[in-house]
């Protein structure tokens, strides 16, 4: 084994936070190392396999773009993006990048075996930031690794032939969101879930709303299911075999198969064990509200450490780890109020804070709104006239207790109300703002106009 390289900071993954600290980290003078198993994968998952790929899908899809066409742009965007974040973190000198899969030796060492030359490095640094991500989760169902149309919201986006018959297996957002996408591309898909209803934590109203909309669109739903097997065919299509809720057996053929069941933390090659980092029961690695895991000098950022899977979230765990380092050390992730969240749905569903069942459920007296998408006016301009809007206040001090938007531009819309609730501004704020006309953000004034 080589004598180890020294750096005082070592980041394993190009992600949004690894990538975001390195370029922080070598501006205050530190020497660092960023560590990527793949040349496809600079910038994180965002930007390659998830948020930016699948965005531009589904706006390829919302203006009737043929599939190919669709599947060029994306191409072309993950490209330019990659070589943008390439080219923001080789800028700095104090900034290396080994290209190459790391592997604990010690709590402070890592060997790093290259991926031009196989040559094995070993570094050594003082802070280490595991930040490796998730991928999709592929369940024992028989069959599954058999088949060549099985696919994970990963692969399905590299297909260049559109399927003509999509089966989904798992009805939560990525699935519903790939089922919304893939049918305005004219796939027939058809989504199974297992639970006995379509987005059993979202309120009935909103839920009902979103599964109409899809409906629409020629997404055909089975809930209550229990998926038996899959039956490779080398020949035409797989067949999907699986149990409805009154134990009868249903067949359904599949050009391409889609497995949307979880996520699972990339760990397996890097040791941890030798580091003594320990894991949680789903394998995900164990952090403090500071990010650290329960070796100090060692954190876990992003994905990888089981919280809220949103690119914005791991950017906020570089803000926390940089509070520790370079200031006054008082962020926590118990900072994190009101989260908002936005599935790209066609319109989009974006949500922040409690659900009305969830309020009520906490013992708050509340009053609710709802307003058909239908009534904006700059909906109709947009000839988006489908989805639901609501929100639940608290009853005496007007306290926004939360809110769900189903419709055009809901993602840009949460942004407004989630400030709104940190700052703790009451109701009739957003109800009697000025806001541009016809905008969509002023939907908040009929909205609210209904508490």
């Amino acid at each position: 084994m080589p004598s180890p390289q020294r750096y005082q900071a070592l980041i394993i993954g190009f992600g949004k936070a690894g990538k975001t600290l390195a370029g922080f980290l070598a501006t205050q003078g530190w020497r660092v190392a960023l560590v990527e198993q793949s040349a496809q994968m600079y910038g994180g998952t965002c930007i390659n396999i998830a948020c930016i790929p699948t965005k531009s899908l589904v706006h390829s899809a919302e203006l009737g773009v043929p599939h190919p066409d669709a599947l060029a742009e994306k191409n072309r965007l993950t490209d330019f993006l990659r070589g943008r974040n390439l080219a923001n973190l080789t800028a700095h000198p104090e900034a290396t990048l080994l290209l190459g899969q790391a592997s604990f030796v010690t709590a402070q060492q890592v060997r790093v075996q290259l991926v031009e030359t196989g040559e094995e490095v070993l570094v050594e640094a003082d802070h280490i930031f595991i930040n490796t991500g998730a991928v999709p989760r592929l369940p024992p169902i028989p069959g599954l690794r058999e088949s060549r149309r099985v696919f994970t919201s990963t692969t399905l986006m590299e297909q260049s032939v559109l399927p003509k018959r999509l089966v989904i297996i798992g009805g939560g957002f990525i699935g519903l969101e790939f089922a919304s996408m893939f049918a305005q591309f004219g796939a027939a898909v058809t989504v199974l879930e297992t639970a006995p209803r379509l987005l059993p934590n979202e309120d009935e109203d909103m839920a009902a709303a979103i599964i109409q909309s899809l409906t629409a669109k020629g997404v055909t739903f089975e809930t209550g299911v229990r998926v038996q097997r899959i039956e490779p065919r080398p020949e035409g299509e797989d067949v999907v075999v699986f149990e409805t809720l009154q134990g009868t057996t249903e067949r359904r053929p599949a050009t391409a198969i889609l497995v949307a069941v979880g996520r699972e933390p990339v760990v397996a090659s890097l040791n941890l064990a030798a580091a003594g980092v320990a894991q949680n029961e789903r394998g995900f690695i164990q952090v403090n509200e500071r990010l650290q895991t329960n070796v100090p000098h060692i954190w876990a950022l992003g994905d990888v450490n089981g919280g809220p899977q949103f690119t914005y979230i791991s950017l906020d765990d570089y803000r926390i780890v940089r509070d520790q380092l370079f200031g006054p050390g008082t962020r926590t992730t118990a900072d994190r109020q009101y989260v908002a969240s936005t599935v790209f749905l066609t319109p989009p569903f974006a949500h922040v804070g409690f659900r009305e069942r969830e309020a009520r459920a906490q013992g708050y007296q509340v009053r609710v709104a709802t307003l058909p998408a239908a009534a904006i006016t700059r909906a109709q301009v947009l000839r988006q006239p489908e989805g639901l809007l609501k929100a639940v206040v608290e009853e005496g001090t007007g306290r926004i207790l939360g809110c769900s938007l189903f419709c055009a531009e809901a993602g840009e819309i949460i942004n407004t109300v989630q400030l709104a609730m940190k700052t703790d501004v009451r109701y009739e704020v957003l109800r009697d703002n000025i806001y541009i006309h016809p905008s969509m953000t002023e939907a908040l004034n009929n909205l609210f106009n209904n508490i």
